[in-house]
């Protein structure tokens, strides 16, 4: 393992913001994770997509760059495909797509590389890791050996595992096994999926047609990146009773929210955040994406400390309007 010194952070991360690495260095196997100095603060990076970087970080950064995809075994109605965490999500999807293996598809064009998908239990469309899960392998820093978790070990909840929280710093995800099915239920009722399919002049479903479905939708709602500094959607989609959601109803007949069944509703972040007036909001190069108020955006020089007084701002608004206490999504260095 190679460690430099003082490096940038920039082109490392979707939000582009300026930030420096006290030391970092890159890794392409389990064995090299075994040569991790015990001396230093530790910080793993994959994609970069769902980080926010408002200073310096005094310690060491590592890059996951482990890779590979294969085929380890399938069964009457299943395939399961085990990837390298280091592997780009959305090129992971596609690689699925292309072989009929389904379950993904509404996945596509997510940001981020492998190793996030069940820390986060990344979702969309309907669908979360969690539906296709099958089996991890993960580096204990401290014991430094290789642990595997199943979807019940892992505690799954709305972007949520124990990854973040009760395993926080303490395991590197090495891969991750997907059990994929070889015959596809569709989920196409969530979102303007259908919409976009009719758009497209669809007569016939496949889960080719619904991925590049989506990734329409999101190339629309979504700026790229490489073009706008973002970490996708900045805040979670709120979860209330039913109690609560009649009243705010009442008040504001066109709230968005999906019944969830276990008595309570989640409501659309981004209808909150647009309603307090924040959508297409700019303050020097921190601002709300004009399209979708859930992302948060640089727009060229805007520094950490600024996107996050921006975010500080919307939860406030949110709160006082409507009586909801929005989470980040994005974990904030």
């Amino acid at each position: 393992m190679q460690i430099q010194e003082n490096i940038s952070l920039k082109k490392l991360t979707t939000f582009g913001i300026e930030s420096n690495a006290r030391y970092f260095s890159n890794f392409n196997s389990v064995e090299e994770l075994g040569e991790i100095p015990d001396d230093k603060k530790l910080l793993i990076i994959g994609g970069g997509s769902n980080i926010l970087f408002t200073k310096d970080y005094d310690g060491l950064v590592l890059k996951n760059e482990i890779k590979g995809i294969e085929k380890i075994k399938e069964d009457a109605d299943y395939v399961y495909i085990k990837a390298g965490a280091g592997e780009v999500w959305h090129q992971f999807v596609l690689h699925c797509v292309n072989n009929n293996w389904a379950g993904v598809e509404n996945l596509s064009l997510i940001p981020g590389n492998v190793g996030a998908s069940p820390m986060q239990n990344i979702g969309a469309y309907g669908v979360e890791i969690k539906d296709v899960f099958y089996e991890l392998e993960a580096f204990h820093l401290k014991e430094k050996k290789i642990i595997k978790f199943t979807a019940k070990d892992c505690e799954f909840g709305y972007r949520e595992s124990v990854f973040k929280r009760k395993y926080k710093d303490e395991f590197v995800i090495t891969n991750v096994t997907y059990r994929l099915n070889k015959n596809p239920t569709y989920n196409i009722s969530y979102g303007a999926i259908e919409q976009e399919l009719a758009k497209m002049n669809v007569t016939e479903l496949n889960i080719q047609v619904i991925s590049q479905a989506v990734i329409n939708i999101r190339s629309s709602k979504l700026p790229d990146p490489k073009q706008i500094g973002n970490a996708g959607s900045f805040f979670k989609n709120p979860e209330i009773g039913n109690s609560q959601f009649s009243m705010l109803n009442a008040q504001f007949p066109t709230i968005v929210g999906y019944p969830l069944g276990n008595g309570n509703v989640k409501l659309a972040a981004g209808w909150l955040i647009e309603q307090c007036g924040w959508k297409g909001y700019r303050k020097g190069d921190a601002g709300c994406y004009d399209k979708q108020a859930l992302v948060l955006v640089n727009y060229g020089n805007a520094t950490g400390n600024e996107i996050y007084a921006l975010s500080i701002s919307i939860l406030q608004s949110v709160e006082q309007k409507f009586g909801v206490t929005l989470e980040r999504e994005v974990n904030i260095i």
